[in-house]
């Protein structure tokens, strides 16, 4: 054995157990013949940090890879990072911004060059913080999306979707980013509450037409004056009867003085404003479809804006030259295309002001809006017309709804699975294509004409164009989650079919965040089933999000963000690990609590104390998976205890519950081991409880090593030699049953004692007053050592009734007096107790005057309802207690 020291300092026991395992390859020891089990890390960007929420699903993951590497399989951690292409392509750009350079000084292949000098040397920090929280990924292995055989695989599956039909270009809106100039996913967009207007505008209609009412206009309410430029159409609903008899008619655009028709489409809401709506199909999702339902074609949308958001001429040229060139919103205290749009209909008398309360007019209503915002760029995203290629994904989707729905594929928590159905058969064509030049770019040639061909080569496109036909490459690189997409099968080699690929995919299982779920999940899914012809993985594990304390968001707006390194200095990455595995309930969002993080530090604290107490005793490392034999009740009991904590434990990792699998070691490592057995053998350590402690104990450490791997191993090597790495031992196996016997006669003891204990606790008894218990209705007397020594209290004659001035516990349905007059001031704890109950039923009446106000319940902010009814609990449980305590005494 290794004598330990007084303290557990986590720190240094974390670099070197981390560094030796590694250099040890003990994350992917040699096990051919061994049973394949394989997840895949969801690889973070090249220029991640670790944040909260990494640090939760790396957890959980490294719990599940851990688990079965104990159980003898070959358990195989994809790790590896992703390219990033916009994220990367920043940081790049940043840094040349900073010497007064920029992009477009620098050839794409020279800045390509310059993106993979700044990998090689800055890129992957997050790799290094993610040994620091100890995940035991195949680091020989790791994987980069813009890897020479990655590449391959992603320019092979493009090439094979396009020969399939599944790749196509279209025209169609975009999210498009004014700054980055590029097309972004849903996902890298952020909805912000922005204060702005709502603008009322009059439009004429054409050729002396009138409504029923006899205007001679359509009123129409916008937030976005400026698209008007693009107008096409004004909508009313078709049961409108207001509206019905100018429905095909023409209106005239007051600026443009472009003519278009009054369409009929539900997606007016006649309970909304006047009813009317204006289409600009170029420029808004909604009225994209409106005009598509209208028979209008892409190619003949009108599009006022050009990539940098200024306006430009539109196809039918009547956009007035004093628009052209203008942004379209006011920048650096200059007038945009939003101001001169609602400047000159109000000079022409089609403004409809606003007026308020107070009778003022003003140009528009003030409104707070849901307005979309580039994550990176910063800047409003502007749907934007624009010709980019698209992956058909409603056909890829029908096979990975199959799966769901056969049950092939299992959703846990089963609860997504409505929202994984209703956006899978509702889903919208994949734009793939990103105006950027790091990345896959896409392997397309185009001829004068603009016919593309798509080929892996260069070569193999001119075959395809014919000799002569100059061909010029497409510019544009794929979408980061395309090449993502592949992750479970090109990491291990696809399209090769290598014995990595045969033995490792499909995959086993996925452990992802809920917010993934359609941007990358579910594209695994696709490409799975169209590539291999295999679903990814039969199980998909979708957990909630890191929030703070207060149940909000985490951002760095507001100031809550919470760094997991800084958790992992303070309190330890065992400590931060199995926070995160203890509240981690299927479906729901963790709240931030370091409370919680310093407790399990504690509980840390709390086994390597234990160690300390079994090397004092000198008990040490047990040579058998098997539970040694056993006579003392006592021991039989601890035995019973690991079979039955091993039945839990087993229990919630098949199901995924890794709340469940927490709390089943915690309270057997802390409160069956660490407070009652150890405490019941003191005096006792005879050769088999030394055998059975040591045993024990190494179940302990083998159970709880997939959630706090640096302790365990600590203390693993500390209790005696071993011949293996507690990373590599063999997970517990007792061939031992629970002796009913044995099980009732210590839990009586412990009962007991727990009894006597609360007594003190409750009744302010202090430990230098011994207590005697007397059997009232022939209660047992069993140990009496333990009662001595765990309670400071004896056993006296039983009696027919309690005396006056005892109290009175009960155990397994067996009352005992206890005579309370020479222990303590009985009148005084009598006041004392009345005092504290007037006080916890004043505070909860209190709070449940809060909670019963409608204003407060639907007003205040939901974490401060939610902390009011937390407090009722917790106040209204102290009630009862003090009350019960109060009632003991007579």
């Amino acid at each position: 054995m290794t004598e330990l020291a007084k303290t557990f300092e986590p720190a240094a026991i974390e670099a070197k157990w981390y560094q030796h395992w590694e250099e040890t390859g003990a994350f992917r020891p040699e096990r051919p013949d061994a049973e394949a089990y394989t997840i895949v890390n969801p690889p973070p960007n090249v220029t991640g940090v670790l944040h909260i929420g990494h640090a939760l699903d790396n957890t959980l993951q490294d719990i599940m890879i851990r688990y079965e590497r104990l159980r003898g399989k070959d358990a195989l951690w994809v790790v590896g990072v992703d390219h990033a292409g916009i994220a990367t392509q920043m940081v790049v750009e940043r840094q040349l911004e900073a010497n007064q350079d920029k992009r477009t000084n620098y050839s794409r292949e020279d800045f390509v060059a310059k993106v993979w000098e700044w990998k090689e040397e800055s890129g992957g920090q997050i790799t290094q913080q993610l040994r620091r929280l100890g995940c035991s990924m195949d680091w020989s292995r790791e994987q980069f999306t813009m890897d020479p055989h990655f590449s391959d695989a992603v320019l092979k599956t493009f090439v094979d979707l396009y020969n399939d039909g599944l790749i196509y270009r279209d025209k169609r809106l975009v999210n498009w980013d004014v700054k980055l100039k590029t097309a972004i996913s849903d996902l890298e967009v952020e909805t912000v509450e922005t204060k702005g207007g709502f603008w009322h505008f009059r439009y004429p209609l054409a050729d002396g037409v009138t409504t029923a009412d006899g205007k001679d206009y359509l009123e129409i309410a916008t937030t976005r004056p400026e698209t008007m430029l693009a107008d096409m159409a004004l909508a009313v609903h078709p049961d409108d009867e207001r509206y019905a008899s100018v429905v095909g008619k023409e209106i005239v655009q007051p600026i443009t003085g472009r003519r278009f028709k009054v369409i009929a489409d539900e997606h007016a809401d006649p309970e909304l404003g006047s009813g009317v709506v204006k289409i600009t199909p170029g420029h808004d999702f909604n009225d994209f479809e409106v005009g598509k339902r209208a028979g209008m074609k892409p190619a003949e949308m009108l599009n006022m804006l050009d990539g940098d958001g200024n306006v430009c001429q539109t196809a039918d040229g009547l956009v007035p030259d004093e628009f052209i060139g203008l942004h379209r919103f006011k920048r650096d205290g200059v007038d945009g295309a939003r101001e001169l749009v609602v400047q000159r209909m109000k000079e022409e008398g089609f403004l409809v002001p606003h007026v308020d309360k107070e009778g003022v007019e003003h140009d528009a209503e003030p409104r707070t809006i849901q307005t979309p915002f580039g994550d990176r760029g910063g800047v409003v995203i502007e749907p934007w017309l624009t010709d980019q290629w698209y992956v058909d994904a409603e056909k890829l989707a029908q096979k990975p709804i199959e799966a769901v729905r056969s049950g092939a594929v299992e959703i846990v928590p089963a609860t997504w699975e409505k929202t994984f159905f209703n956006w899978m058969e509702n889903i919208q064509p994949w734009c793939v294509s990103r105006q950027l030049w790091w990345g896959h770019r896409i392997p397309a040639w185009y001829d004068g004409e603009g016919n593309p061909y798509v080929a892996m080569t260069e070569a193999e496109a001119q075959a395809k164009a014919g000799e002569g036909v100059a061909l010029t490459r497409d510019e544009d690189v794929l979408d980061t989650w395309f090449s993502s997409a592949l992750w479970p099968f090109a990491t291990l080699g696809w399209p090769d079919q290598t014995a990595l690929l045969d033995k490792h995919y499909p995959n086993d299982l996925l452990v992802s965040g809920f917010d993934i779920l359609f941007f990358w999940d579910a594209r695994m899914m696709m490409m799975g089933r169209q590539l291999t012809g295999q679903n990814p993985w039969p199980k998909l594990y979708l957990h909630g999000l890191v929030r703070a304390a207060d149940g909000a968001k985490m951002s760095k707006s507001k100031g809550n963000v919470v760094d997991p390194l800084g958790l992992v200095d303070q309190y330890g990455a065992d400590a931060l690990r199995f926070f995160m595995a203890a509240m981690e309930s299927q479906g729901r969002d963790i709240k931030m609590d370091d409370k919680r993080v310093e407790g399990y530090r504690n509980f840390g604290t709390k086994i390597w104390n234990a160690a300390r107490f079994l090397q004092a005793n000198g008990i040490g490392a047990s040579d058998s998976v098997v539970a040694p034999t056993a006579t003392k009740p006592v021991n039989k009991w601890i035995i019973g205890g690991v079979v039955e904590t091993l039945a839990k434990l087993e229990k919630a990792f098949d199901e995924l519950r890794f709340d469940g699998m927490a709390d089943a070691i915690y309270h057997f490592a802390w409160g069956t081991f660490c407070d009652w057995y150890l405490e019941l053998i003191k005096g006792e350590m005879d050769d088999e409880t030394k055998a059975v402690a040591g045993w024990a104990f190494d179940q302990i450490l083998v159970m709880l090593h997939p959630f706090m791997p640096f302790i365990t191993e600590e203390l693993w090597h500390a209790m005696g030699g071993r011949p293996y790495e507690l990373i590599l031992a063999k997970w517990c196996a007792p061939e031992a049953a629970v002796d009913a016997d044995a099980k009732a006669a210590v839990d009586w003891t412990v009962a007991l004692i727990t009894e006597v204990r609360a007594l003190r606790a409750e009744l302010n008894i202090p430990w230098s007053s011994r207590l005697t218990l007397h059997p009232l209705d022939g209660g047992r007397t069993d140990a009496p050592e333990a009662l001595d020594r765990m309670g400071k209290a004896d056993w006296g004659e039983a009696m027919d009734a309690a005396p006056d001035g005892s109290a009175q516990i009960v155990v397994a349905g067996k009352s005992y007096a206890v005579p309370l007059a020479d222990a303590i001031d009985l009148d005084a704890e009598r006041a004392r107790l009345a005092k504290a109950v007037e006080a916890a039923d004043k505070e909860v009446k209190s709070l449940e005057g809060r909670l019963n106000n409608p204003n407060f319940v639907e007003r205040a902010k939901p974490e401060a309802v939610s902390k009011a009814r937390e407090d009722h609990a917790a106040r209204s449980d102290e009630a009862s207690r003090l009350r019960a305590a109060l009632e003991r005494l007579g």
